[in-house]
């Protein structure tokens, strides 16, 4: 949940605020909440919450288990607590004397998400979380524990596990348990304390999380089959394109190998995918090495699949025969959008699920939402530069070409805002993950969105018999061989000054997006 979820959850009304207190442990926990199935511990400390400590144990859409728990894990869902041991300051195990026995309480909690309003004294009306000498008179509560309101559906949820010191040992560990999960549902795991005395206590261990298919979260594992057909599906654009790219390679030009590079890129990243994927399904872990691959794939796919709707956009191969003065700033802006998305995307794949908070994610955003902006402002200001020089070159089939790949790039765009939309009222509406099984549709719409756009630069720019009708031609007559469209003026003097006016709108437009004032003329020598 982010921290906009938890600032919702804390403006309710006092009387049930506490009685929610999942939602307030939540802020402190990573909006990623499914980045890994082994959650490890290391020497975490615990959070003061009222007359409480919590910390954070991980949470995780998991699946209802297929029949009874066991020896054996296939189709079987639970939590498993491994090697969880706690560990209290050397003062507060002087407190005790070594033939005491339960000399410190550590309650492992584990509660379904639909569950958080049992957690805390709400239903007694107390803002206490802990149970109070008072509230334990009233025979409420036990003293020492959290105060949990039992469901009536199911007396043992949410689950609690309690861990005890004994004497003056500074240690104690959990037994190691499996907790079999036998309804579908977001679960949060938390380990908290109400003894005063304990504070300072520190946590190290693991848990293991697995669903009935394997230990992919359940918010993941969709993507796992999603990222195999699209697998597929690039293979067939592959085959496809490479079928007629053989059948007419004397004709192709090297607008068709930079679309051969972005289609074998996106194949390269979703196989990647699909089997980091599986190996996480597999082992409960992330193998570095393969998802480094995996990110640096994607990462490569989006920048070039941005620099050639850019280079498409000038006309690149079509009005002119190279960028000329220009290419260095598309080379720029496609290496800084390189690094910022390369940066974005390890942190979210390689980043702890308990330390990557909201702000660093945004510090991280920001840089590809500006890149992004960038190459829209100057994608569309190329496009109608482009369009308007065949306009005047009356180039009709080449600007019927264009036409239809500005409405339908025009159309992307208008699909992408709107499900930015729908993504902010998704993450507004659903603070807590409640609607985890349909998660996985908003990434997947971005591939499916790319897949779709890269097709229809395939089919616009396959390579054919007649590759005049996109291909640059040097001589300007070649292009008046072209059935021409009316303009207001003919003649070569007319021509030649919308020409030149155009080349200088072209300057300007890239000047625009990088904030630079150059002088350009190679590239109108070369045109």
């Amino acid at each position: 949940m982010g921290a906009g979820g938890a600032i919702l959850l804390l403006l309710l009304p006092d009387r049930i605020s506490h009685g929610i207190f999942l939602g307030f442990l939540v802020l402190f926990s990573s909006p990623l909440l499914s980045t890994a199935s082994i959650h490890e511990y290391k020497n975490g400390a615990f959070i003061p919450r009222s007359n409480s400590f919590f910390f954070h144990g991980g949470s995780e859409g998991l699946y209802a288990s297929e029949g009874t728990l066991n020896s054996s894990s296939d189709g079987k869902s639970f939590i498993q607590f491994d090697s969880v041991t706690f560990r209290r300051t050397k003062e507060s195990a002087s407190n005790h004397h070594n033939m005491q026995s339960s000399t410190g309480l550590v309650e492992a909690i584990i509660v379904e998400i639909q569950d958080r309003d049992r957690i805390g004294g709400a239903y007694l009306n107390s803002e206490d979380i802990c149970c109070t000498p008072q509230l334990y008179k009233e025979k409420s509560c036990k003293l020492g524990e959290v105060i949990i309101h039992p469901n009536p559906e199911n007396a043992q949820w949410p689950k609690r596990i309690h861990t005890f010191f004994d004497g003056t040992n500074e240690e104690t560990s959990m037994m190691t348990q499996n907790v079999p999960i036998e309804k579908t549902g977001m679960y949060y795991l938390y380990f908290m304390f109400c003894d005063p005395q304990l504070q300072g206590l520190t946590i190290s261990g693991r848990t293991v999380w697995r669903n009935p298919g394997g230990y992919l979260p359940g918010k993941m594992a969709p993507l796992m089959t999603f990222h195999g057909f699209m697998s597929l599906a690039y293979l067939a654009l592959g085959l496809i394109w490479f079928l007629r790219f053989v059948r007419f390679w004397k004709d192709t030009v090297q607008l068709h190998y930079h679309i051969t590079a972005v289609i074998a890129l996106g194949m390269c990243e979703m196989a990647f995918w699909f089997f980091e994927f599986t190996n996480f399904n597999a082992t409960g872990s992330r193998p570095m090495v393969i998802t480094i691959w995996a990110v640096t794939f994607t990462s490569v796919k989006k920048t070039v699949s941005r620099l050639l709707l850019l280079v498409v956009s000038m006309g690149y191969g079509v009005v002119r025969p190279t960028l000329g003065g220009i290419t260095s700033r598309v080379i720029l802006l496609g290496v800084l959008y390189f690094l910022a998305s390369e940066a974005l995307e390890l942190v979210e794949h390689l980043g702890n699920i308990n330390d990557f908070s909201g702000k660093a994610r945004l510090f991280l955003v920001l840089p590809v939402a500006l890149l992004d902006a960038c190459f829209i402002v100057w994608i569309f200001s190329s496009l109608s530069k482009t369009l308007e020089k065949l306009q005047v070159r009356r180039s009709v089939a080449k600007l019927e070409l264009y036409r239809k790949f500005t409405n339908s790039l025009a159309v992307s765009v208008l699909l992408s805002v709107a499900w930015i939309g729908y993504e902010l009222y998704f993450n507004a509406t659903d603070p807590l993950s409640e609607l985890w099984q349909r998660a996985w549709i908003i990434p997947a719409f971005w591939n499916v969105l790319s897949y779709i756009l890269l097709g229809i630069i395939c089919i616009l720019w396959a390579p054919s018999q007649n590759p005049t009708r996109y291909a640059y031609l040097e001589e300007i007559g070649d292009d008046f061989d072209e059935e021409g469209i009316s303009l207001t003026g003919s003649g070569s003097t007319v021509v030649g000054d919308a020409s030149n006016k155009l080349e200088r709108k072209e300057r300007k437009a890239s000047d625009l997006v990088f904030g630079l004032v150059g002088d350009e003329r190679e590239e109108a020598k070369r045109e």
